[in-house]
């Protein structure tokens, strides 16, 4: 029988889901919010789309989903973006469909980078050196034992955003001072300089069935912070590291309870030991066009593919499309240009180019991970001469 989907999205993101579970022949809702109610959205997907002012108002959101259930049977909550997973839990909570997603304790393990830790290090995943900031001596005896550099992060923001990195406890001090009431929402983590991968997944009935290993060219939060272009590409398939993170990636989503679903999963290889740690998790797919970059390389729409593992919840009829084994890389950079005129890239690799206000981008396919690198350079290069612009990282946490 055919489900009717409660999608929720607070940032445009997710037509591919959409249009594949309308395809599968699902009723499908989309609750946005009113700032982006404007985006190109998959409307002839979306049976209606429905914008609330926000979605940090609960008891609003309760009351706009109670309405919209007096005259629909809703039998799946979605949330598309990562700043939606808990919004989507709280509301599975009160509507009682808990068995159709995570609940509010599960869905931490993919938003709180405080809980994340926790479970990693219950379960036996590498992690860098931890201390939540309730207690003050806490934090002395971590500083005193564990070597600067550290990094202040809060629990619930996405990517870089917000993150300190610090060198004295003078400076660690001085932050905690500045965040007042916000401290306990926040963690102190040893910072751990390495080269930083990402794992882009698919879970169904409890085991990992699809891994992408990619690294990222520099560390987020050196582009989040010092500026520069955004880029990450497929690593070679048979590298050592490719094995290892795929069974370490499948250990902490399969102990963390994912279930059915697509993550996007960060892990950093240290340079000073040489080994795997975890940084952070979600149950979404990636973003900055790392959906595009997979599908180039592999034949697998992640947003596609996740809607199909929503339908197949609970049963074993999933299984994935035929994968291709080339090779996708992505570069995104802010822009000078409000429109910029990427005519002159004439590479028959690039696959997809990036419309969006003052950005440029490019992903790009090839069957060589050589070839990608000299893609992904030239295309540094020119960006950086011809169309880059550089903004502060924003610190959501206003201090």
């Amino acid at each position: 029988m055919p489900l009717t989907i409660l999608a929720l999205a607070s940032y445009f993101k997710g037509n591919r889901f959409l249009e594949r579970l309308k395809a599968e022949g699902c009723t499908v809702y989309l609750l946005t919010v009113e700032s982006a109610l404007h985006e190109k959205w998959a409307r002839t997907a979306c049976d209606d789309v429905f914008a609330v002012n926000n979605f940090h108002d609960r008891r609003k959101l309760i009351n706009a989903v109670a309405y919209l259930m007096r005259s629909r049977k809703i039998d799946r909550i979605v949330a598309l973006d990562d700043f939606d997973i808990e919004v989507g839990a709280f509301l599975r909570e009160h509507f009682r469909m808990t068995d159709t997603g995570h609940g509010d304790s599960q869905a931490r393990l993919f938003r709180d980078k405080l809980a994340m830790r926790v479970k990693a290090r219950e379960i036996g995943v590498r992690i860098p050196d931890f201390c939540s900031i309730f207690n003050h001596d806490a934090v002395r005896d971590f500083l005193a034992r564990v070597p600067a550099p550290w990094l202040i992060k809060p629990r619930s923001e996405a990517s870089a955003a917000g993150i300190r990195k610090l060198h004295t406890a003078d400076e660690v001090w001085k932050r905690i001072e500045e965040l007042g009431d916000e401290q306990s929402f926040c963690l102190i983590e040893q910072m751990v300089p390495g080269d930083l991968f990402h794992v882009d997944s698919l879970s169904a009935n409890g085991k990992v069935v699809f891994a992408e290993v990619n690294a990222y060219w520099r560390p987020l939060l050196d582009v989040y912070q010092g500026g520069g272009i955004y880029a990450t590409r497929t690593f070679p398939r048979e590298k050592p590291e490719v094995a290892e993170l795929r069974r370490v990636n499948a250990q902490l989503l399969e102990g963390f309870g994912l279930g059915w679903g697509a993550s996007h999963t960060e892990f950093m290889k240290a340079h000073a030991d040489g080994q795997i740690y975890f940084i952070e998790t979600s149950a979404r797919v990636g973003g900055a066009n790392t959906a595009e970059m997979v599908e180039a390389a592999t034949g697998v729409n992640l947003w596609s593919e996740w809607a199909k593992l929503e339908l197949c919840r609970g049963t074993n009829n999933y299984s994935l499309p035929p994968l291709k084994q080339r090779f996708g890389g992505v570069v995104t950079s802010l822009a000078r240009q409000e429109k910029p005129d990427t005519s002159s890239f004439t590479d028959p690799e690039i696959v997809y180019r990036l419309d969006m206000k003052h950005h440029i981008g490019f992903v790009v396919a090839a069957d060589s991970p050589q070839r990608v690198e000299e893609l992904l350079t030239q295309h540094m290069d020119r960006i950086a001469r011809d169309y880059h612009a550089a903004m502060p990282g924003q610190d959501k946490l206003g201090h």
